[in-house]
């Protein structure tokens, strides 16, 4: 017996995040994500059905995802409407992702396993490792997509065994599920308390300021918190398959395919240029590795972040049904980012959201500029770099089709992005100055000639080459960390929502 869990009524504000694997060619981080690194990433049968995709998809739930054997079971993307054409795992615009992580309440100690997303009625490429997971230890999922919406289904019960979350009363929440993270987040938050887990410093960047979490209103967007870190291998029938030394390995021609996410953005992209480090955990498919993970960013956040700190607001594309503020959805969603439940839309606060958005983002954009306008856009059908793509992120969620902060704040944006024929953003101009573009010579908004100094690129690794990485520890902590009051503060000045 088939369980569906389906979205009612489509809102048009919940969009795909362009995001592309190009992101990873020439990043030079401090530490190397064991992901593997190759000068083309996508498929020549992509092209082909880029014309015509199906941005809606549905992933199949194994029976028990929360078991060692579940969490090694292949989960199975398919067409939500066969109608409006397949869904393939291949195609990185209908790609889906699964992130787990597991906790042992006993040691306080976080591992990760990141679960393969096949084709519907294909075999992968590999069969997918099999973890040991702890005694009582408490497993969770989340899930990411690179299409409009992606709907959990059940297996025998599945979505019951996994207390899996898509959504609320038929309305999905667009790109992101999760299964069983409350339950995560409180066994990881008692280990904190009890001195068993601390997050490791978010620490300095390379641009005087410390390094910024998922929850900064210096990188966060219209819709904070989604999609996942997991990346997969694809082979050149299409297969996928886990990544593992193993598997890179034993399989030629193999292309890498990654969700396009903040949190991707905040621990590859942004903490490589800006010299931070991401906190790792364990890979339980791959011994000896480290992997950054959506569960790490959020508790590194919730104890780290300083304020103003960013939380899901009410007007998020996400939580909304019908283009309405839906405090059930929004309290669903956040439960499963470790974010505490607001009793009112007016804690959730959109219009203060805005104002911290205006007054943190461009001003972190332009100092990082020398930092980022050097760096690999995360999608080149967005941007020419790291720097413009910073920029359009922030225009596209401060105008009236993002978070509307234009018209809750009634200031324009200080941001003005200019695009080339083919709709890539170029170049950038904020309000106080001249306009800034990604090489060397460029004005910056104070109207100093910019002089960047290009970084330093590691050349791209053989396929089969993992490189190897410091691991953060996850346990050993000797202090009890302060954990952040749980309530919302702010203080809105228009109506509920807003």
């Amino acid at each position: 017996m088939q369980q569906r869990y389906r979205r009612k009524v489509v809102s048009s504000r919940v969009r795909r995040k362009r995001f592309s694997p190009f992101m990873l060619i020439g990043l030079s981080v401090p530490v190397v994500l064991t992901l593997i690194v190759s000068t083309v990433f996508i498929l020549p049968r992509l092209g082909s059905r880029a014309a015509a995709v199906n941005g809606d998809c549905t992933l199949i739930v194994p029976s028990n995802p929360l078991s060692a054997q579940g969490l090694a079971t292949p989960y199975q993307l398919v067409a939500t409407d066969p109608a409006n054409g397949a869904c393939n795992e291949s195609n990185k615009v209908q790609a889906a992702f699964v992130q787990g992580a597991v906790i042992d309440p006993a040691t306080g100690q976080i591992s990760i396993y990141n679960p393969l997303v096949i084709d519907q009625g294909t075999q992968p490429a590999a069969t997918p490792a099999v973890a040991q997971l702890p005694a009582n230890g408490v497993v969770a999922l989340w899930f990411g997509f690179n299409g409009n919406n992606l709907t959990l289904q059940g297996t025998n019960g599945s979505l019951e065994q996994g207390r899996c979350v898509n959504g609320v009363n038929g309305s999905i929440f667009g790109q992101f599920a999760y299964c069983n993270a409350p339950a995560f987040f409180r066994a990881a938050n008692n280990a904190m308390r009890a001195g068993l887990l601390n997050a490791p410093p978010l620490g300095m960047a390379n641009d005087g300021k410390v390094c910024p979490s998922v929850r900064d209103f210096g990188v966060v967007d219209m819709d904070q918190s989604d999609n996942v870190v997991t990346s997969y291998l694809v082979t050149a029938n299409g297969q996928t398959a886990q990544v593992t030394t193993a598997n890179m390995t034993a399989l030629q021609n193999t292309q890498t395919q990654v969700n396009g996410s903040d949190n991707r953005l905040l621990a590859v992209a942004m903490d490589g240029a800006l010299g931070c480090t991401p906190w790792m955990a364990p890979d339980l498919a791959n011994p000896g590795h480290m992997l950054p993970a959506l569960p790490l960013n959020e508790l590194q956040a919730a104890r780290l972040q300083a304020p103003p700190v960013a939380r899901v607001p009410a007007n998020d594309p996400m939580v909304i049904t019908n283009n309405q503020p839906d405090i059930n959805k929004l309290n669903a969603y956040r439960r499963g980012v470790d974010q505490s439940p607001v009793s009112t839309l007016v804690a959730a606060s959109t219009t203060t959201y805005c104002r911290h958005l205006l007054a943190i983002g461009p001003a972190r954009i332009q100092l990082d500029m020398q930092l980022t306008q050097g760096r690999p856009s995360p999608d080149p059908a967005v941007a020419n770099s790291l720097f413009t793509f910073l920029a359009q992120r922030f225009v596209a969620s401060y105008g009236a089709n993002g978070l509307n902060c234009v018209g809750l704040l009634n200031k324009p944006d200080p941001i003005t992005v200019t695009t080339d024929a083919n709709g890539v953003a170029t170049s950038t101009t904020l309000t106080t100055g001249a306009a800034v573009t990604p090489t060397a010579g460029a004005s910056s908004t104070t109207g100093v000639p910019a002089t960047p100094t290009a970084p330093t690129m590691s050349p791209p690794q053989s396929p089969t080459t993992v490189v190897g990485i410091t691991p953060t520890p996850t346990t050993g902590a000797s202090t009890t960390p302060t954990v952040p009051p749980t309530g919302s503060t702010a203080t809105p000045t228009m109506g509920p929502g807003n």
